[in-house]
């Protein structure tokens, strides 16, 4: 089972280009849950070592506040993500992304890699967190032996893009042709209970379609959703924050089930509906999230 960081919320996961340390500087101050240093997409392939250095180096003299920082490593078939590790574990971001996760092996190999940077560098074990980003036809058929990889992986992100190019997909903007990989996972997270983000919203200059986006992913169990651009944390904040009015009812509901229970009562209703258990476990996910910290807020 996953050893997850329950007092955290991230809701939204921004990628920072990591050879633009101009970018990773806006970054460290934007509303926003989680910074992403992006070494893989987000650095070309003759900018690779150039982006280790910078990733480095924001690491080391960027004040971030409370934004969780992690780091998007190359996929191991590169040979860059030891290299990768060694460069900037030192600094001690909080954690790093496995791009197109595939198999539980691929956890495995960078799990093995943190092991080590933890011991040469005197952390407990489990110190750095790792994230497994399913963006394949492969990773999506195997996300079970995925998610049960290793007890340091928190959550899985989806990759529509990478996903829709794999299986010949032509990508849309209702995206039923990735909704049976979103869906599963979104599930898979659910059963072995890590955090699930959603995919990213390549239109940056259209705030309403990504809200409407966003509400999608939240009704299909999605805790948090990744952005490609600063403008898009606050849409997607404030999208995955439950609202009063959620906050209200959840209370009320569950209120109203522990006094019926006090009473020696069964079923009842409220609000002129049922209520049954999926409703108060619902309410009670909704208290749970207004309780954990957010690191902007």
């Amino acid at each position: 089972m996953a050893l997850q960081n329950n007092n955290f919320t991230r809701r939204s996961l921004l990628f920072m280009p990591g050879d633009s340390m101009k970018k990773i500087q806006k970054a460290a101050g934007w509303e926003v849950d989680t910074v992403i240093l992006d070494l893989e997409d987000g650095a070309a392939q003759n900018r690779k070592v150039a982006a280790r250095t910078t990733v480095s180096e924001a690491l080391q003299t960027l004040n971030f506040g409370g934004r969780e920082r992690l780091v998007r490593l190359n996929h191991l078939n590169t040979g860059l993500p030891r290299a990768e590790i060694e460069a900037t574990a030192a600094w001690r971001p909080d954690g790093y992304i496995v791009p197109k996760a595939e198999d539980a092996a691929d956890l495995h190999a960078v799990d093995q890699l943190l092991a080590i940077a933890e011991q040469q560098l005197g952390l407990p074990d489990g110190a750095f967190r790792l994230f497994a980003m399913i963006e394949t036809a492969l990773g999506v058929m195997n996300l079970r032996e995925i998610a049960r990889a290793t007890p340091r992986l928190e959550g899985l992100i989806f990759g529509a893009e990478d996903l829709a190019g794999d299986i010949g997909a032509v990508r849309t903007r209702a995206a039923w042709e990735v909704f049976y990989a979103r869906s599963a996972v979104v599930t898979a997270a659910a059963a072995y209970h890590l955090q699930a983000f959603d995919m990213v919203f390549t239109d940056f200059h259209d705030a309403p379609g990504l809200e409407t986006e966003s509400r999608f992913a939240r009704q299909l169990g999605y805790t948090g959703k990744s952005c490609i651009h600063p403008n898009q944390t606050p849409v997607v904040n404030a999208v995955f924050s439950p609202s009063a009015e959620e906050i209200d009812r959840a209370q009320r509901l569950i209120a109203a089930f522990e006094a019926q229970q006090a009473a020696g009562a069964g079923a009842f209703t409220f609000e002129g509906k049922m209520v049954d258990m999926p409703m108060l476990v619902a309410a009670r996910k909704v208290i749970a999230r207004v309780g954990r910290r957010t690191p902007v807020e």
